[in-house]
């Protein structure tokens, strides 16, 4: 073999080997940007899952408050709506009264996570007895 052909073998295999470096070098980039992406979306979606549960908490919390309200006082109407404030946020609780039942609507608002309780509640007119009817979560 000629040093001629010799040198240019030694060029073409070179150029092969850089081409591979190349290729896997960008292929391990792209991998290691999904694995980056992947783990970013786990990591939102575990706190907005946890955002959700507490705000959950608080409209509970405004539901729970209107009730006892309701309690103490089943003439208790707030139609335009009052804040309940707990440590986790706050609930904006809406309390419809309508003589022998009232309905409450207690929204919440954690990290843009937002969760509604709605609740109806029978009132005996001669004891002012409060009981639930209905408690359920809005979506």
């Amino acid at each position: 073999m000629s040093k001629r052909n010799l040198s240019e073998t030694k060029n073409t295999a070179g150029q092969s080997f850089l081409s591979v470096v190349l290729i896997i070098g960008g292929m391990m980039i792209v991998v290691s940007a999904a694995v980056a992406v992947l783990a970013a979306t786990f990591i939102d979606s575990g706190y907005g899952l946890q955002a959700s549960n507490t705000a959950e908490s608080v409209a509970t919390a405004g539901a729970n408050d209107a009730f006892l309200h309701l309690v103490r006082n089943s003439q208790f109407s707030m139609p335009g709506g009052y804040a309940v404030t707990v440590p986790n946020g706050s609930a904006n609780v809406t309390v419809n009264n309508y003589g022998t039942s009232a309905s409450v609507l207690s929204i919440a608002t954690v990290k843009s996570r937002t969760r509604k309780i709605s609740a109806q509640f029978s009132i005996n007119a001669s004891s002012g007895q409060v009981m639930v009817v209905l408690w359920q979560d809005v979506q």
